[in-house]
């Protein structure tokens, strides 16, 4: 507001006066209060000057009287309220942070510290927010802009589905400074384990009377999702009764220390990917921890473990795919009905400042990978992987895998900063975001507060007791360099994620750190232009994902180890600070998207699944990245069970039809007709007509065909479905529709219009990710499968040197034509400490083609005799490896050799020639 009247200034003093009268503000508060108010023209500020001392006056006499009627009326006074000192204490060390010397980026760290809420000692609550979108309101009323508190009047049971319940709700003025709105509340109840806290946010109402609500974007606690209010939580109590303190006592620098150097997390020997939803029958993190557990227990009690505990265990760290709360279904009408926390409309009670509204509770069924993130709350956790809804299920889970009998496992969090969903418009004021891109919006990193806030989300989420991260799409953290005039990497931002310090009960650390960086990506060809080290050259004690483990991995495909030669090589010479691995989230889904008439390598299987699941979990790529390649092996817990894995998603309204359009591949590479025959396989589908497979396949083509052809219309999609399956004459614009059109056609498929459309979507994507869940397949896994993988990864603990690049007495090669492809090599490693100084490995690998036989002591000039197998793949028995001079292997076979232990530790010090005459 550029200009007001002498009129327009009184009012809002009246304005002023009359909330704290019914706030009851002391004298002194309501001075320092009007002192903070400011205008953009000198007049107003004089006549605020010259009319100060008579209105102080005023106020002093008015709050006198009003002290005296609430102390009478104390017992029906409100149970919460601003605290007027602590609020202005805390308003006055902002203003002291933003008078200071500090550079605006470190100003707004310092500010980040303090935002959201905070559950202190003495029982008050500290509310603080980013508010940029509020600072062009120069004048107006208090009673615009209120924390919005939501009390549960009755326990709520975090487990039920859905619950409708009574809340208190209280509007609670806050005090504006700047970009920053603050507050200090009595009577907040604070969130634990077994009790519910205090629902906030804040409630703006504009110039035109329309209701807006921002909410906390650092929320410690989001148990019905990023479009509900946050919870209270008392983190601090969370943080003292952890039971793995011991564990960062003996990981952390020295507490109490300030000088302490800061170690980092050393980086774990192997790593297993998991997707919480499919990884435990509950799909949630406490599912996850009960796996543990039991393992752990049977473990210490020297318990055989079944193949389907074997396939969790061997790995020193365990990487979760995001478990930041994603984005939640919305509709464009209506969200009453679906929504996780719905208030009851209630005219009347929206009048009152505090009121009882009765409002429904619905447990999120949210089903994503987790990339698809709002950024809002990416400091909590996603409420779709939490059983209990509770922080505390988060900490039981880091501990159990601290604790762990055979030692402890590291938990790395895969974290997404580098893009946020169009949803997160709707969530997070607009200074968050630069523009769109292809997954959503570009992030505003260059933005002090922006930059600050991002890092005190990731500073709060580590600080749930991750040893390391990975950072996700680190090629999209990009900025317009005016200096430059050019678009660069924003590898400062990068490092910064790295640097950020973990602090739990003064146990401080830096964490080990994983960057997924493709660039020059998305440019045409990055695929053979990226060196993959762009990160590792800056901070050497990084890693990144190599380039085998990049989307475009593609083993299903005949000759394709050896078309990746020049790949492999580099791994062999300078993969040691690489990903290396075979399977994972995005390589497995990628096999999907192979066409079927494709040159797929028969040899691995006689079905389009039993290839992909051989390919992606194959014995001698196992063989070659766990026990005898540099870097840091991971494997993907899925793609090692063989469970069906795709892109699934239920938060679709819009897009949906065209995300399962795109993954139609599902059905060929993942599902066998035997298991869409189960009774409990794929129940949606079929309730909606589709019994019959080759039925449902064929329709999930044609409607990815009508897509193409009507450039994503569901309009117009609906309308062909209805003419080529319908009672319609005339030529159906999709012969592929027109062919499904059988007297045993699903009605629904006759009928077809948008919104069944969308429901058939809805029920492909939830069909198709209760597929993908581990627990299914346990029971079918075989033996010699697990044990062998389980075997190769104890191997590669116990040689922890074979991360390190290859010396100079190190050789590896490949023996390739037209018909196969053989991996073969040799490693040694001087160990002072090992009985003869010498620890040597021999690895025989085939990748792909016709068997063949094959001769290491020839190809390595070794004498065979002075060799023993220490793991074989399945299916090679010891009969067959009875001569090492010469054996059989077939596609997907391989085995790994060690020197027999020998009286001679004087060659230890030899070249290899010299060594290798010794031994001749």
């Amino acid at each position: 507001m550029s200009r007001t009247s002498d009129r327009g200034l009184k009012h809002v003093y009246v304005q002023k006066l009359k909330t704290f009268k019914t706030l009851g503000f002391g004298p002194r508060q309501v001075a320092r209060s009007t002192d903070r108010l400011t205008f953009s023209n000198s007049p107003q500020i004089q006549l605020l000057q010259a009319t100060q001392s008579a209105l102080n006056q005023v106020l002093r006499g008015i709050v006198v009287v009003k002290t005296g009627k609430a102390a009478k009326q104390k017992k029906t006074a409100p149970r919460l309220y601003l605290v007027e000192d602590e609020t202005h204490t805390l308003l006055d060390w902002a203003i002291s942070i933003m008078k200071s010397d500090d550079t605006f980026f470190g100003k707004g760290q310092k500010l980040a510290r303090r935002l959201g809420a905070h559950y202190r000692r003495d029982g008050l609550t500290e509310f603080g927010f980013w508010t940029p979108e509020l600072t062009a309101d120069v004048i107006q009323s208090e009673r615009t802009l209120e924390l919005e508190i939501f009390t549960p009047l009755q326990p709520i049971d975090f487990r039920a589905p859905q619950q409708s319940l009574k809340f208190q709700r209280d509007r609670i003025p806050v005090a504006k400074q700047g970009e920053f709105t603050w507050a200090v509340v009595a009577g907040i109840r604070a969130g634990e384990r077994d009790q519910a806290g205090c629902f906030y946010w804040l409630r703006y109402v504009d110039a035109d009377g329309h209701i807006h609500i921002i909410r906390d974007p650092l929320a410690y606690s989001l148990p019905y999702g990023v479009f509900a209010p946050a919870e209270v939580y008392d983190m601090r109590r969370l943080q003292r009764h952890r039971g793995d303190l011991n564990y960062f006592r003996r990981t952390a620098a020295p507490k109490g220390i300030p000088d302490a150097p800061v170690p980092r997390v050393p980086a774990p020997t192997n790593i297993l990917q998991i997707h919480v939803k499919t990884a435990s029958p509950d799909g949630t993190l406490e599912g996850l921890t009960q796996v543990y557990r039991r393992i752990s227990d049977r473990l210490a009690a020297g318990d055989l473990l079944t193949p389907a505990e074997e396939v969790y265990t061997g790995y020193d760290a365990v990487q979760l795919l995001p478990v930041e709360p994603t984005i939640e279904y919305r509709r464009e009408d209506t969200n009453i009905d679906h929504e996780f926390f719905a208030i009851t409309p209630d005219d009347e009670a929206n009048l009152k400042s505090q009121a009882t509204l009765e409002i429904t509770l619905r447990k999120a069924n949210t089903q994503n990978w987790g990339y698809d993130v709002p950024i809002l709350g990416s400091s909590a956790t996603n409420p779709a992987v939490l059983g209990s809804l509770r922080p505390d299920e988060v900490v039981d889970f880091v501990t159990t895998l601290h604790n762990f009998s055979a030692g402890s496992i590291q938990l790395i969090y895969d974290v997404v900063y580098g893009h946020a969903d169009n949803q997160g418009l709707e969530l997070l004021t607009q200074q968050f975001f630069k523009g769109p891109n292809m997954y959503g919006q570009d992030l505003n990193h260059q933005l002090p507060q922006v930059r600050a806030l991002l890092l005190e989300m990731q500073r709060r989420k580590i600080n749930t007791g991750a040893d390391g991260i990975r950072v996700d799409g680190g090629q999209d953290f990009r900025f317009f360099n005016p200096l430059s005039g050019r678009v660069e990497q924003d590898d400062a931002y990068l490092l910064a994620m790295s640097d950020v310090e973990q602090n739990i009960q003064g146990y401080r650390r830096y964490l080990f750190t994983i960057f997924e960086d493709g660039r020059p990506w998305p440019e045409e060809g990055w695929e053979e232009k990226s060196t993959y080290r762009e990160l590792i050259d800056i901070k050497p004690e990084s890693f990144q994902w190599g380039p085998l483990i990049f989307a475009h991995n593609t083993p299903t495909l005949q000759g394709f180890w050896d078309r990746k030669w020049r790949r492999v090589c580099e791994v062999i010479f300078q993969g040691d600070h690489w990903i290396t691995g075979c399977g994972n989230h995005d390589t497995v889904r990628r096999g999907n998207q192979i066409s079927p008439d494709s040159n797929i390598n028969w040899n691995l299987g006689k079905t389009l699944p039993e290839v992909l699941n051989r390919a992606y979990n194959n014995s001698a790529t196992l063989l070659w990245v766990h026990g005898f390649s540099p870097g840091l092996p991971m494997d993907f817990l899925n793609a090692s069970v063989g469970t069906p894995w795709g892109f699934f998603r239920n938060t679709d309204d819009r897009y949906g039809v065209k995300v399962v359009s795109e993954e139609v591949g599902f059905l060929d590479w993942q599902i066998e007709p035997a298991m869409y025959d189960r009774i409990d396989a794929f129940p949606r589908l079929k309730a909606l007509g589709f019994q019959d497979f080759n039925q449902l396949r064929d329709f999930s083509y044609a409607l990815c065909e009508a897509m193409i052809e009507t450039d994503y219309d569901l309009g117009k999609v609906a309308d062909i479905c209805r003419h080529c399956l319908g009672e319609h004459d005339g030529v159906c614009e999709v012969p592929a529709l027109g062919e499904l059109n059988e007297p045993n056609l699903p009605h629904f498929l006759a009928t077809l219009d948008v919104p069944k459309l969308k429901a058939f979507a809805m029920a492909f994507m939830e069909d198709g990710h209760d597929m993908c869940n581990v627990s299914r397949y346990g029971e079918e896994l075989d033996p010699s499968v697990s044990h062998f993988g389980l075997k190769l990864r104890e191997f590669r603990r116990h040689h922890p040197w074979l991360q390190q690049n290859f010396t100079g007495r190190d050789r590896f090669n490949r023996i390739s034509d037209d018909q196969r492809t053989i991996f073969y090599g040799y490693r040694s490693h001087l160990d002072p400490d090992h009985g003869h100084g010498l620890d040597e490995v021999v690895m025989i690998a085939h990748m792909g083609g016709e068997p063949m036989v094959v001769n290491p002591g020839d190809w390595l000039q070794l004498d065979m005799t002075e060799w023993q197998v220490v793991v074989a793949s399945p299916g090679l028995n010891l009969e067959d490896l009875a001569d090492l001079r010469g054996f059989e292997l077939r596609d997907g076979q391989g085995v790994l050799l060690k020197s027999v232990p020998r009286s001679a530790p004087s060659t230890a010090n030899l070249s290899l020639e010299e060594r290798l005459g010794a031994r001749h």
